[in-house]
């Protein structure tokens, strides 16, 4: 079993930063991407940003600049590091991880963590 928990989403001002964290647990073998999606009200899902383990980053347009993904493959966490927070923002966040492999097996899956709230204020 893999479990994916997000945490340190919270409520900040426009301008403002926060640091978000995701830790996949289990007997996990390896993961190819890992990575941030996120939703807001009446609004789909979207990538925000994605981090392959070979080091190749995706981000949506409108975070570029200000957003930075990175991941520790020894912890399997991924980070993203959020700058000049806009209230656009504001979204429910959730942790990706793609092409899990669990110890043992040849199967690769996705997991999604539950998500957490991000609120930007104007």
């Amino acid at each position: 079993q893999v479990q994916l928990v997000e945490s340190w989403g919270g409520l900040v001002q426009a301008g403002g930063s926060l640091r978000l964290s995701c830790a996949a647990s289990g007997t996990i073998f390896s993961i190819n991407a890992m990575g941030w999606y996120r939703q807001a009200p009446g609004k789909q899902r979207e990538l925000v940003a994605l981090l392959s383990s070979g080091g190749t980053t995706n981000y949506t347009d409108s975070v570029k600049g200000r957003f930075t993904v990175s991941r520790d493959n020894t912890k399997n966490s991924v980070y993203l590091q959020m700058n000049s927070l806009k209230p656009d923002d504001t979204a429910v966040y959730y942790c990706n991880a793609d092409g899990v492999r669990i110890r043992y097996y040849s199967m690769y899956r996705t997991y999604w963590g539950q998500g957490t709230q991000v609120t930007v204020s104007s």
